[in-house]
């Protein structure tokens, strides 16, 4: 559950509430990376204190331990909340982290393109030669069919050969009838 601005400045002194205030959300954006990895070293430190401080007073409150100063009495509620608040505040740092990690390891939209079109040449393969191409119109196709045994020259005379043995038969029979 989180815990409210308001509530987090009750619970924890001005100085801690300066380091833990730069993990909210639009002050989080103007803090170097260097600077993001100390406050987090700074902000675990704290956390770890208090988590000591709060086991230390349940040990005292169920009797296990004898009290030590007089300084910090009351239960262990406040410290187990103060452990809380640096606990959502290092949370924050580490989600902000690891967006920038991720922000710096994509790649820009530039680079996306610049690959596909070295990919694209890369693979470029040229038409087939003889292929029609927009503005060169079709080509020729050759035919796949036998060519005749018969010489072009001589081919009608075949065709020939035979109108004239029609008309002498044609001839005999006008002649007899």
């Amino acid at each position: 559950m989180s815990i409210a601005g308001r509530a987090e400045r009750s619970l924890i002194s001005r100085d801690e509430y300066e380091v833990v205030r730069l993990t909210h959300h639009p002050e989080i954006y103007d803090v170097s990376d260097d600077d993001l990895s100390s406050t987090r070293k700074r902000l675990r430190d704290l956390h770890a204190k208090e988590r000591t401080l709060a086991w230390e007073k349940r040990r005292i409150s169920r009797g296990k331990a004898e009290p030590r100063g007089g300084s910090f009495p009351g239960t262990h509620e406040r410290p187990s909340r103060r452990k809380q608040v640096f606990a959502a505040a290092v949370k924050r740092l580490n989600r902000e982290i690891e967006r920038r990690a991720e922000l710096a390891a994509r790649p820009s939209q530039a680079e996306i393109a610049k690959k596909a079109l070295a990919m694209r040449r890369e693979n470029f393969v040229s038409p087939p030669p003889g292929a029609a191409r927009a503005d060169e119109g079709m080509e020729v196709i050759a035919s796949r069919r036998r060519r005749s045994a018969v010489h072009p020259g001589k081919v009608g005379r075949v065709s020939q050969r035979t109108k004239a043995a029609q008309a002498k038969r044609d001839a005999k029979r006008g002649a007899q009838g």
